[in-house]
């Protein structure tokens, strides 16, 4: 399968709106500087990467893509990193992406790019993970790009040090993307309808039910509460994953996130139903 017309003019649409041009890296010094774009966005010393320059070397070398977006002045803005799952011939894992908060559209513009590069290779899906507690994401993985979570996992990496995750632990949820189609996200409900059925450490509401239908709140910016008071980001991670886990283990998939921070959670498997990731 190759990516269609409207596919890559997507693509193309996404890069011009972010004012740069997306291409994937080979080279030791394009390698090298995308090494550093990440040190710096996870706020490590460049000496210790989060992401070793041989390792993504590596990767690339197995058939991976290291995709990097580059603005009009040719500095380097944002960068993702992706590598063929199992089944080889249908599933594509992006285990990085990042870009630098001050650049609206650069990371539309990386995924877009990393959907024909995957697409045209035969992949159908495209699965990742990120911290659900980070409602920005999520909103652009659910909303912007329409993936679905799919999977709750519970400490996945164990303890982390970098400066945005330090303290915490390391939850994550994995969403798939599928590159072929479309999904509108579920329409949010209206406010204040549902039975609420958990508190959220503020002592406000955290969790609400309506009929199918589940919503779980997470804080407005959980990298500042894990920077002012971990313990209390603790909290945060630990109720959520109450519910989330909960909620997925009843085949609950999470569909769309608010622009206030409210998961929507629906019944069904996203992986079989028409227009959602197969």
């Amino acid at each position: 399968m190759t990516a269609a017309p409207s596919v890559r003019e997507r693509a193309e649409a996404a890069a011009r709106a972010a004012g740069v041009t997306t291409r994937t890296v080979h080279g030791v010094a394009g390698i090298a500087a995308v090494v550093d774009f990440f040190s710096d966005v996870w706020q490590t010393p460049r000496s210790t990467p989060p992401y070793p320059a041989e390792v993504l070397h590596s990767l690339v070398h197995a058939g991976g893509a290291v995709h990097a977006a580059y603005t009009r002045q040719g500095e380097l803005c944002g960068a993702a990193v992706a590598v063929f799952g199992e089944p080889r011939a249908r599933d594509v894992y992006s285990f990085v992406a990042a870009a630098r908060t001050s650049d609206r559209g650069v990371g539309l513009a990386v995924k877009q790019a990393q959907r024909v590069w995957a697409l045209d290779r035969g992949a159908r899906t495209m699965r990742w993970t990120f911290d659900p507690l980070v409602g920005r994401n999520a909103r652009f993985n659910l909303v912007k790009l329409g993936a679905a979570g799919t999977e709750y996992l519970p400490d996945f990496y164990g303890p982390m040090t970098d400066g945005l995750n330090g303290g915490d632990e390391s939850d994550r949820l994995t969403v798939t993307w599928d590159l072929a189609g479309s999904r509108a996200p579920a329409a949010d409900p209206p406010v204040g309808t549902g039975t609420a059925f958990a508190t959220a450490p503020d002592g406000a509401p955290l969790a609400t039910r309506t009929g199918d239908t589940v919503r779980c709140r997470v804080p407005d910016d959980i990298v500042e509460v894990r920077a002012a008071d971990p313990a209390l980001a603790l909290r945060w991670r630990h109720a959520v994953r109450d519910v989330l886990t909960q909620a997925f283990a009843d085949g609950y998939t999470a569909t769309s996130m608010s622009r206030d921070g409210w998961y929507t959670l629906t019944l069904g498997n996203a992986r079989t139903q028409k227009g959602n990731p197969a």
